[in-house]
Order: C-alpha cells, then structure tokens, then sequence
C-alpha cells in the first residue's frame, strides 16, 4: 500500500476489506492479511517484497507502479493482484488487459478521456480559465492524457501543458511558475506522487489561488477546490473479487483486467469562496457530495 496515515490510503484498506466480506471472507476467521505500508519509498518496497515474498501467500495484492514492478521481478509464482494501476499494459506487467498471461491481474483506474472531463468542470466554475498545467510525478502514462485531451476536448479552448514532477522542490517551482499566468488553472490527475505530498499541492494551490481539480476526494476534503475521478474505495472494493477467485483456484492468467465503472465528483464551497468563484447551481446538482 501507499501512505499509511492518509485518508485516501486507509479509504482504499477499507474498500478491500469490505469487499472481501461481502464474498464471505473475514479477516481473522478464515482469511489471514498482512499489511505493509511503504510510504513511496524505494527502500521500503524492496525490504517489503522480500518480506511478502518469503511469507509465501496465496495471493498479494499490489499498489502503485514501482511496487507491482518490485513484486513481478520478486515472483512469477505468487499471484499477484493490482488495484487502481495506470495502464498496466504499458509498464509491461501484462499482455493485454483481456488476457493478462503470467501470474499478475487486477483493476485499473485508466479512462484517457478523465483529463478532458476534469477541465471541463474546473471550466464551468471558473469560465476565463485560458490555461492549465497536468502536475504528476514523471510517469510517462500521463502524456497520453494530454493526447486524448488534445484529440478529444478540442472545443474547450484551454492550453493544456504537462508539470512532470520528481520531488517537493519541482512542485513548488511548477505551481509558483503556474500561479504567475493569467487565467491559470491545476488538474490533478491519479498518480501516487501527488497522493503522497497532496497537503503540499493543496497549500501550494491555494498560496497562489489557483483553482485546482483533483481526481479524488480525499484533497478536497482537506481543503482542495474539487475532485473528478474513480471511486478508489470502489476500486478496491471490486479488487476483491479477484483474490475471492484466485483463493478459490482461478490462474491470475484468466482473469480479464477490469476499469473503474464508477466516478464521483466532489465540491468545496468553502475553498470556492476562498478563491472568489461562485459555483453553479447545476454543477452543485450534479455533485455527488457538496463540502461547505
């Protein structure tokens, strides 16, 4: 897992473990589970691995790129079942999401069009928005956001720039830089290393008002302006199944890769004032949550 103390990380334990109740495991009776929380650091995902690997579970069940990465290089024995990864096809760890081969599938939270439908209402609440920076650390999926945005979301008329980041001293310069333009807006898209210094990117957005959309919830909740994005307790939830199956003798091999059916979209009245916008009445109907 990410981030221990995060609301999004425990968000996403409990979405996992709700799931594997309703399919009638339940944790101390018939299903041991053991957690390790690496906080993002490279050190710990190695001695984690090695730690997991050597317990010889029935299955584990991975977080994050570099440590699903660290998993499959660690076993090809163990199955392995991936929750919320971007595009698990292009960082190697399957065939193809119908038939993943090998000992790895999972859920994803890739939707290439998510980039285009956060602008969209970031647009609606603020109108002259002229530009807006793609902040994310470095993964090289995310440019193929900014490629479905730019074939498919044409009409909105924003200039869309990517802000690769790999550590708090490139956020703030990115966010500074971006905080000096006229018109200027954030989005925030899924991607570990922001979730990791998410309180940074929140402060930092607000120190320089810019309004941001984040993809989930959890920054809002903490202060950031509004979220468009997969359900991750849903994610996680539906994760679930896979290990249900696996443990019942399904080869991770067989088992079709799944995407996020379901998104949600959350306002912060209080971070709107704060930033002089008013929400409109019908972005606030379509709202799954309203934070005031």
């Amino acid at each position: 897992m990410g981030v221990s103390d995060d609301a999004e990380g425990q968000a996403r334990v409990k979405g996992l473990q709700q799931g594997l109740q309703e399919l009638g495991w339940i944790e101390g009776r018939n299903v041991r589970i053991d957690y390790r929380w690496t906080d993002g650091d490279a050190t710990r995902i190695r001695a984690y691995v090695a730690e997991l690997v050597k317990l010889s579970p029935d299955v584990i069940v991975a977080h994050t790129p570099p440590v699903i990465a660290a998993m499959r290089q660690a076993s090809s024995s163990i199955p392995i079942v991936f929750a919320a990864v971007i595009d698990p096809v292009a960082h190697g760890f399957i065939d193809n999401l119908a038939r993943p081969g090998g000992n790895l599938t999972g859920t994803t939270n890739i939707e290439f069009s998510l980039v285009g439908k956060m602008l969209e209402m970031l647009k609606e609440v603020v109108p002259g928005i002229a530009r807006a920076a793609v902040i994310f650390g470095t993964n090289p999926q995310y440019f193929v956001y900014l490629h479905s945005f730019r074939t498919d979301s044409p009409t909105l008329a924003v200039e869309l720039s990517a802000a690769a980041v790999r550590d708090t001293g490139e956020i703030e310069a990115a966010m500074s830089e971006l905080g000096r333009k006229p018109g200027a807006g954030l989005v925030v898209p899924p991607d570990a290393f922001t979730v990791i210094h998410h309180a940074m990117i929140i402060e930092l957005a607000a120190r320089h008002r810019l309004p941001a959309v984040y993809a989930y919830r959890s920054f809002v909740a903490e202060g950031g302006l509004m979220s468009y994005g997969p359900d991750v307790h849903d994610i996680f939830r539906r994760t679930a199944s896979y290990v249900d199956r696996i443990l019942k003798g399904a080869k991770p091999a067989d088992l079709p890769v799944e995407a996020p059916v379901k998104f949600e979209f959350v306002i912060n009245l209080k971070a709107a004032k704060t930033l002089g916008l008013d929400v409109p009445d019908k972005l606030l109907a379509l709202a799954d949550e309203v934070i005031e």
